[in-house]
């Protein structure tokens, strides 16, 4: 049984998630871009709604909806957004992508998604974890497409996806008239590859500022820019 994540101000339960709190979604959450005071957010394959906590606990939006199509996590997350101090702006719906964009007359100011990408592991035992993890499951195309139709003209949509994914990302969302604005690239450590590219993209087109981040500068060691990013959040930072 996975034991509740408790962060500094609420508790997630991910014991019926396939995609448990890990660093990717914690990164998300923490660098998606609120400068430009989103009214509504929409957190796309919510799992255990973690980012969209994190977004309800930095910024002051009034609509806050994620959605999950997998039943377990999308019961388990609306259980952590009642259980949350922003429970009344949080909502989560259970559909698939495709027919929530049929559905959902709605645009939002900030989309954000932490998409299943290990397509190239090979697939395990356990069925619903591969769900949550494949790409199959979310195509990028088919994310990029939804994410334009559901985004306001002057919205942002914030995506992390693997660093070797980053050119095919920037190339598909370019098709749908979506512009890379700001780019963070992720090292474990000082000497490991860059693993991830967190990428916010709006409808204007501007130069990219591109920054790098480093987890830790050795084992359990955490980079000041890495505490920094993720202190309001972490119990131990």
């Amino acid at each position: 049984m996975s034991k509740p994540f408790k962060f500094k101000a609420f508790t997630i339960n991910q014991d019926r998630c396939a995609m448990k709190i890990g660093t990717d979604g914690v990164l998300l959450g923490a660098w998606a871009d609120i400068e430009h005071n989103p009214f509504s957010i929409l957190d796309i394959g919510a799992g255990t709604g973690v980012i969209a906590l994190m977004l309800a606990q930095r910024s002051s939006a009034e609509l806050i909806d994620a959605m999950e199509i997998d039943d377990d996590a999308y019961e388990q997350c609306v259980n952590n957004f009642e259980n949350a101090p922003w429970g009344d702006r949080l909502f989560c719906y259970h559909a698939a992508l495709e027919e929530f964009v049929d559905e959902i007359e709605d645009q939002y100011d900030l989309i954000v998604s932490n998409p299943p990408f290990y397509a190239e592991d090979y697939k395990t035992d356990n069925e619903q974890r591969d769900l949550a993890r494949f790409a199959d499951a979310l195509p990028f195309d088919h994310l990029i497409d939804s994410a334009s139709k559901l985004l306001s003209k002057q919205g942002i949509f914030c995506v992390i996806v693997p660093f070797k994914e980053e050119a095919n990302i920037i190339n598909l969302a370019s098709k749908a008239n979506l512009f890379p604005n700001k780019i963070l690239r992720v090292k474990g450590n000082p000497n490991s590859e860059i693993k991830r590219s967190l990428i916010a993209f709006s409808f204007s087109e501007t130069a990219t500022e591109i920054t790098e981040l480093i987890i830790e500068t050795e084992r359990h060691k955490y980079t000041e820019d890495y505490i920094n990013l993720t202190k309001d959040f972490y119990l131990n930072m």
